[in-house]
């Protein structure tokens, strides 16, 4: 047991995350437990309410580490060119960082936070990073359009590739449609974005 002595509390909390999220992308949200944590990193079952409040807390955590990372995956699609080609790249991204990380992606949808407790700040901070980046994308597309209406759009396009994305990452797209998430995505992203223009030139007219 003189191991335990080793680990710093930020090492210990480190600790933690790893072995969850490998139980995450094993089993899914269902084969993460307090016990089976400790388990897997040789410590009592309480030392996880040392770190984090709950279980929901901890799960947060995770979720919002894998914000991060698709933040990063995002903002690395160049931003010049073709407007409607870039964001058909963000789409593609969005698609592949799902398909990278199924069991993962699947508990953003799996994990409900009690009312009681709410989402926190920080995790609100970061979805709205994420549809700046989708907002920015969107903007030459958008003519004289306001950024109430780039904000809208933003997310309606988000949940469409959203949408797709999870399905794929379930393995459930295949009950509703014959073709590849890919066609899919890029169907959907050419027609809103036709759509989108449209809306523009009436503005405009």
């Amino acid at each position: 047991m003189g191991r335990r002595s080793l680990h710093t509390a930020e090492e210990l909390r480190e600790l933690i995350i790893s072995a969850s999220t490998e139980l995450i992308q094993e089993a899914g949200l269902s084969g993460l437990s307090a016990r089976e944590i400790a388990r897997r990193i040789n410590y009592s079952p309480g030392t996880l309410y040392n770190s984090f409040e709950n279980l929901d807390d901890l799960v947060l955590t995770i979720e919002g580490r894998l914000l991060d990372r698709l933040i990063e995956a995002l903002a690395a699609v160049p931003a010049g060119g073709d407007p409607r080609e870039r964001v058909h790249a963000l789409a593609s991204c969005y698609l592949a960082f799902a398909a990278r990380n199924p069991k993962l992606w699947n508990l953003l949808f799996e994990h409900h936070v009690p009312v009681a407790q709410g989402v926190p700040d920080s995790y609100q901070q970061k979805f709205e990073a994420l549809m700046a980046i989708i907002e920015d994308a969107l903007r030459p597309l958008a003519g004289a359009r306001g950024d109430d209406d780039i904000k809208r759009s933003a997310r309606v396009l988000w949940a469409g590739v959203h949408g797709i994305s999870s399905l794929s990452a379930a393995d459930k797209l295949s009950i509703i449609a014959a073709d590849d998430a890919g066609a899919l995505m890029d169907d959907l992203v050419r027609n809103y974005l036709n759509g989108f223009e449209a809306a523009r030139s009436q503005a405009g007219s």
